[in-house]
């Protein structure tokens, strides 16, 4: 049977040196001229004693086999207990499996938390991505009904005053919709490099860059909303290099601008060098004390986000982990109603 094969394998050296004592004892008591009779029933006394040990002992063996192999079924409902040890190998040995145990769970237990954090991300996404979509779908149908409007009303009206009025309400619904067309660009871009930045394989490529020219990337972007919610931006040319990517770190610069833009109702945005940090500052509405320190937490919005219902807390949250992978620094410094600076420090 092959258990029998198993425990001979493993007992191999005991037995082949009883064996060989047995054979040097029945040597050296021969070359004595010692009656062959004793010798022969001492060895045969020896090897039945060994027999019965080894019966014995097989048979505890075979039993801790089948414990083991049942425990490779309770493997499967995570009801599985190591029989105790019987000395020090064995119990190294369940040292060594309980160490893998718990690594294996560590690594599960990760790639369980990815995919959740993707699964909650695009969640979130999906609901947020309505919103604008909505918004598209009623600007369009308002669209058509004014053009219809319009048509009517200059066969009935005469005058200029009507067609202003109208041309006015046209342009107004247009710049809306452009606004919303690019929150969704904005949550697709989100998208994108969240996936990205979670792949196992990313696409950083650091070498030297000039600021100025990243900065403007992010700004050329963001100008539409600047111009929409009538803020000003003080800037001028930064006179700095930096070793980063600059695609992810035009990213950065640009979640930054949308936050400052967004929770900045009057005043504007200043970019500017300071102690050797890139800073982004706003005359916005500020960051509650006890906020500061979870502002960069997946999902976490804080005060503002309560207000505001759409904020989802992911821009932050994939800023500091960029910032982490590319090996700069964030610090943000606020207070409620009285602006918020972001410093980078690269």
């Amino acid at each position: 049977m092959q258990w029998i094969k198993a425990y001979i394998l493993r007992h191999k050296v005991g037995i082949l040196m009883y064996l060989a004592f047995c054979f040097i004892f029945a040597i050296v008591l021969y070359l004595y001229r010692m009656p062959m009779e004793p010798v022969l029933y001492a060895v045969g006394l020896c090897f039945a004693l060994a027999l019965i040990v080894l019966a014995a002992d097989s048979a505890r063996y075979r039993k801790k086999a089948e414990e083991l192999l049942w425990q490779l079924e309770a493997v499967k409902n995570g009801t599985e207990k190591l029989p105790k040890p019987e000395d020090e190998m064995e119990r190294l040995y369940q040292m060594l499996l309980e160490n893998a145990q718990i690594e294996r769970a560590r690594q599960v237990g990760e790639i369980l938390k990815e995919k959740s954090d993707v699964t909650d991300y695009f969640t979130l996404w999906t609901h947020q991505i309505k919103t604008p979509i909505a918004a598209m779908h009623l600007l369009l149908q308002q669209e058509i009904g004014l053009q219809k409007q319009e048509s009517g009303t200059s066969e009935r009206v005469q005058g200029a005053g009507a067609g202003d009025l109208l041309a006015e309400e046209y342009y107004a619904q247009k710049r809306e919709l452009e606004s919303e067309l690019f929150k969704v660009e904005q949550y697709v871009e989100m998208v994108l490099q969240y996936l990205r930045l979670n792949s196992s394989v990313n696409d950083f490529v650091l070498q030297e860059y000039d600021l100025d020219n990243i900065i403007r990337q992010a700004v050329r972007k963001y100008a539409p909303m600047f111009i929409r919610k009538k803020l000003s931006l003080q800037y001028s040319p930064v006179q700095a290099k930096a070793v980063t990517d600059e695609k992810w770190l035009v990213f950065v610069l640009e979640q930054i601008l949308s936050n400052a833009i967004k929770y900045t109702a009057a005043g504007g945005v200043s970019i500017f060098m300071e102690n050797g940090c890139l800073v982004v500052a706003d005359t916005g509405i500020g960051i509650l004390p006890e906020d500061l320190p979870r502002i960069f937490e997946k999902g976490y919005t804080g005060y503002n986000g309560r207000g505001d219902k759409k904020a989802s807390g992911i821009g932050l949250y994939l800023v500091k982990m960029i910032l982490d992978k590319l090996g700069h620094k964030v610090l943000v410094e606020s207070g409620l109603g009285e602006g918020t600076k972001v410093k980078l420090l690269f």
